[in-house]
């Protein structure tokens, strides 16, 4: 029996993703997710957090608000230290037309990773190493970001693999580099301490 129903799954994502715009195939992916994430952090520190509710609030919906805001013309995205999948696997459930990959340089996360992608019937890709590793010639029109160990650091090692956007979810506006200009941040419902930041390179083609 799933941990939480379909309905409260919906109800708990509406001030992140109004119901109109939850697709059908959505709520029965996120239930699966959800009792595969819980499963394996019994086991594996995943995610700090384990009320399910609460996973659905800050993981599920914090990526699904992301997802909302993505340039309609994104085709790839790359999850820049996806943990236990945020946000790019949500990212991936409510926006098919992306081509997702998620990177994880921890064996245990990425293992995870594998799995839930395996379990979701995804077509995204995991790389199970750091992104520094990946060949030069690899890029992507997003690199989203949140909650790394040094952002300052991160956002400087995705920079070069974004065509068009950083797409940040963090607790204060991080330095950029040099070649990126900062939207108007977007603050995160139910949240005082997350923002929504998107830095777009002046000179993208997908402008």
């Amino acid at each position: 029996m799933p941990t939480l129903s379909e309905s409260a799954i919906a109800n708990l994502l509406t001030p992140y993703l109004p119901l109109s715009e939850i697709p059908a195939t959505l709520l029965p992916q996120l239930s699966t997710y959800l009792d595969l994430l819980l499963k394996w952090n019994a086991r594996t520190n995943l995610t700090a957090i384990r009320d399910p509710e609460e996973i659905v609030r800050r993981h599920f919906g914090e990526s699904l608000f992301a997802a909302r805001h993505l340039d309609p013309d994104t085709v790839s995205l790359l999850d820049f230290g996806s943990g236990a999948g945020f946000p790019g696997l949500p990212i991936a459930l409510l926006r098919p037309d992306i081509q997702v990959t998620l990177a994880e340089s921890q064996n245990k996360k990425a293992a995870f990773l594998r799995e839930a992608v395996r379990t979701l019937n995804l077509p995204t890709e995991v790389w199970p190493g750091r992104v520094e590793s990946m060949p030069a010639a690899r890029q992507f029109h997003t690199v989203a970001l949140r909650a790394v160990d040094n952002m300052t650091a991160a956002i400087a090692a995705a920079a070069p693999r974004a065509t068009h956007q950083l797409l940040v979810l963090a607790g204060s506006i991080p330095t950029l580099p040099t070649g990126f200009s900062l939207k108007p941040s977007l603050p995160m419902p139910n949240s005082a301490a997350t923002l929504l930041l998107c830095a777009i390179r002046p000179d993208s083609p997908f402008r």
